[in-house]
């Protein structure tokens, strides 16, 4: 098919804050080196105009994009020093920090707030908004900005990325042409940047075509399940802060809750649980609504009304875990690098700080016209004299230490605190798995595959304080054309209906938060496993992918046991609406 091609200077996948933020700052130096040029202050030669364009899949800058949120602005200031002046969508300042273990039924609070969780100078946000307004400053700067076109596929001259694909539209669920039907565009790049988030469909395929992940240790990931909650009353004040551990986790799942005080008596709470546990009946959109259940948590919602949900993965990896994140024509940024502090639970700033890093490293390959992976190494060298690097190193071992249980892993975490990040013996980060790996059959658990819901067969879903999976969804507002082809592409079937059902118990339908997968029943059939001998009767189950419910937290990618689901982009435009998320 003949596809129109456009010349771009520089492309950026992704408009979240660290594309955002970089495309903004390289803008910049462009025009004050244009005008240093012109002005005689500079020697050399103008730049010229250069084309930069930022490509997003959602129907809006900031439609798909989620976090807690709490900001620490130190990188958004170097950005926008003003920024305050300058109408930033801030909620509050943290005006004050809480740390509480639950039991079953009691909050026991710190007297110390742990030092990474201190968060006194920063700024409670909706990163959605925060999104959106930079998006704005890049469209005052000039720079295009392309909602609904996704990232299809990057462009490759051997192994030099040349740029991206964006997808077609107009393709109907049989894979056919609609009346509609848009090819996707080939935009042309010097330099291509990713920035698609946690686990990038782009990044990923890039990270395995060229071994750019050889010799660092595998990334791990959690997932945090969120609302947002309008309460009647001012109970809860913007600008608190609380964060837990403890329950509903069991002490073999990492995993803890958060609670900050927004304005107009918006209540924004969440619970993350780690995508390395082991059970395999662990639902994590149920560990959230167990969640709520808590004595303290429930009297805070009492009264309230849920108006937002959503979901979204967190790289969790720390330093050890990031790739290389320079190629030749192409670099990472944000999420999608691995940037991200889990022991802070912070990563805007450094993702901000990522693409000024990025900007600036673009720059000098645009004055000295080289785009090759020695040009470009000089992003790394920049990321490794910024401040960026003591912050990651200093938690390096952070997310390791609880894969030998909570209270191990606590201990690690002070240990770590107070050595800078050194770690000994079962703690240290040589002994990390994929998360995907650490999943255990339904055998080691005395589980029987024929009944999956015993770990939460004590929740009600009482449509007031708990909410099933269907109803959350649709307070994310997630519209997908339903005759599109599924953007979520299982590679063998047969191991859903044979395999996975009696080893794992089909756990996709439990870590997906959006109940996009579902085991059909079709009649009985004989079991041939070894646990099952005698071929005894079980029913006959075929998956279902209700992929129109799929709020792109990329779980499914990262969790299945086998890593037979591949998660690519829609159709531009799809997915969740994360208005004030």
């Amino acid at each position: 098919m003949e596809r129109e091609s456009l010349e771009m200077d520089v492309v950026f996948v992704g408009a979240g804050p660290a594309n955002l933020s970089s495309a903004l700052h390289l803008a910049r130096l462009v025009e004050r080196h244009n005008r240093a040029i012109a002005n005689g202050e500079r020697e050399g030669k103008p730049l010229g105009e250069i084309q930069i364009a930022v490509i997003e899949k959602g129907s809006s800058v900031g439609a798909h994009i989620l976090s807690g949120a709490i900001m620490d602005p130190r990188g958004l200031a170097e950005l926008i020093p003003d920024f305050v002046e300058q109408g930033a969508p801030l909620e509050s300042p943290v005006k004050e920090d809480h740390f509480l273990y639950l039991t079953r039924k009691r909050a026991i609070r710190s007297p110390i707030t742990p030092p990474p969780l201190v968060n006194h100078g920063y700024y409670i946000v909706s990163l959605n908004r925060l999104t959106a307004w930079l998006g704005e400053k890049c469209e005052e700067a000039g720079i295009n900005i392309f909602p609904e076109f996704p990232g299809a596929e990057l462009l490759h001259d051997t192994n030099r990325v040349v740029g991206v694909r964006t997808g077609d539209k107009g393709i109907d669920k049989e894979g056919k042409r609609k009346a509609n039907f848009e090819p996707g565009i080939d935009l042309l790049a010097k330099v291509t940047v990713l920035g698609e988030g946690v686990r990038g469909s782009l990044t990923k395929k890039l990270i395995r075509r060229l071994g750019l992940d050889d010799g660092r240790e595998p990334q791990v990931y959690s997932l945090g399940v969120k609302e947002l909650w309008e309460l009647p009353d001012d109970r809860y004040p913007a600008g608190r802060v609380t964060h837990t551990l403890g329950f509903p986790s069991d002490q073999w799942t990492y995993g803890g809750g958060w609670i900050y005080g927004m304005q107009n008596r918006i209540l924004n709470l969440g619970y993350v649980t780690g995508l390395d546990y082991r059970d395999p009946l662990i639902d994590p959109h149920a560990e959230f609504q167990r969640f709520k259940t808590h004595p303290f948590v429930a009297r805070l919602l009492k009264g309230g009304k849920l108006i937002r949900y959503g979901a979204k993965a967190i790289v969790a990896g720390g330093w050890h875990a990031m790739p290389q994140i320079y190629a030749d024509g192409v670099l990472i940024v944000g999420d999608s690098a691995g940037f991200l502090n889990a022991a802070r639970l912070k990563g805007i700033h450094s993702a901000i700080k990522s693409g000024i890093l990025a900007a600036e490293t673009i720059f000098e390959a645009l004055l000295a016209d080289d785009f090759s992976s020695a040009k470009l190494q000089a992003y790394e060298h920049r990321v490794k004299d910024s401040w960026i690097t003591p912050e990651l190193r200093r938690y390096r071992n952070f997310h390791a230490g609880f894969r030998h249980g909570r209270w191990l892993g606590m201990v690690n975490a002070g240990l770590q605190y107070i050595t800078g990040g050194r770690a000994w013996g079962i703690l240290d980060r040589d002994h990390q798995e994929p998360g995907h790996e650490a999943i255990r059959n339904l055998s080691a658990y005395g589980y029987d595959g024929d009944d999956a819901a015993q770990r939460y067969k004590d929740l009600r879903f009482d449509n007031q304080l708990t909410f099933n999976k269907v109803t959350d969804v649709y307070h994310a507002a997630v519209a997908h054309d339903e005759d599109q082809p599924a953007h979520l592409h299982v590679l063998d079937l047969n191991v859903c209906a044979t395999r996975c059902a009696e080893e794992y118990g089909n756990p996709c339908q439990r870590f997906c938060p959006a109940a996009v997968y579902e085991m059909a029943d079709l009649g009985t059939q004989a079991s041939s496993l070894n646990n099952n001998p005698n071929g005894s009767k079980r029913p006959r189950r075929q998956l279902q992918i209700n992929f129109s419910n799929c709020v792109h937290c990329k779980t499914c990618d990262i969790m299945d046991p086998y890593q037979i689901i591949n998660w690519v982009t829609p159709e531009g435009g799809g997915g969740p609406d994360y208005k004030g998320m």
